[in-house]
């Protein structure tokens, strides 16, 4: 099968690649006129409804093109802080791009419960039937921006389990293990894997 991912970061291509490619599917960036989609964001506090917005914006994209074939897999992702009632969840990239790591350190200085989660919603369009999965990865903020590795929140996030490791000081497939885009996209792929004889 070959999958159209509508995103326009490398790391989650990869990601996604990582668990669909070994059952025998090519995974690709969904390009429009030679770059990534822009989408038009629903005003929502759910990150599932951001999730199923884009998948059917994304099936209107290439409805009448050669992509027309091709399964599409769209995912949304964020991070959920208990103390900010969830901030900033489905505002999670803009957040980071307007204030960053250290604004949201900032905003979280006097704070003392620092648990908070990352969750991940992967959406499969297969022949108009939409396959969704969800992942959650519990942890907390750290005081202070560790590691280089990851993306966005990876270098304050600190998964629980990791013996206080952030994920931007993991190596990628350290942090497949805890990651919440991982689990949702493991379940995609066993329940478009045949079942085993």
């Amino acid at each position: 099968m070959r999958i159209v991912f509508a995103t326009g970061n490398s790391k989650k291509l990869d990601e996604a690649r990582e668990y669909l490619e070994p059952l025998g599917h090519d995974v690709e960036l969904l390009l429009i006129e030679g770059k990534p989609p822009d989408f038009i964001e629903p005003q929502t506090s759910e990150l599932m409804e951001v999730a199923l917005s884009k998948s059917d914006q994304a099936i209107n994209m290439i409805s009448d093109s050669e992509l027309s074939d091709c399964a599409i897999l769209v995912e949304d992702s964020g991070l959920f802080i208990d103390s900010l009632n969830g901030f900033p969840g489905v505002y999670s990239s803009y957040v980071f791009r307007t204030i960053g790591l250290s604004g949201i350190l900032r905003i979280m200085s006097e704070e003392i419960d620092r648990n908070c989660e990352y969750r991940a919603v992967s959406v499969l369009v297969i022949n108009g039937k939409r396959i969704v999965r969800t992942g959650v990865c519990r942890g907390k903020l750290g005081n202070e921006i560790s590691g280089q590795g990851g993306f966005g929140y990876d270098p304050i996030f600190i998964p629980n389990g990791s013996n206080e490791v952030s994920f931007g000081q993991m190596s990628e497939s350290e942090k497949s293990s805890f990651s919440h885009r991982g689990k949702s996209l493991k379940a995609l792929s066993e329940a478009i894997s045949p079942p085993s004889m």
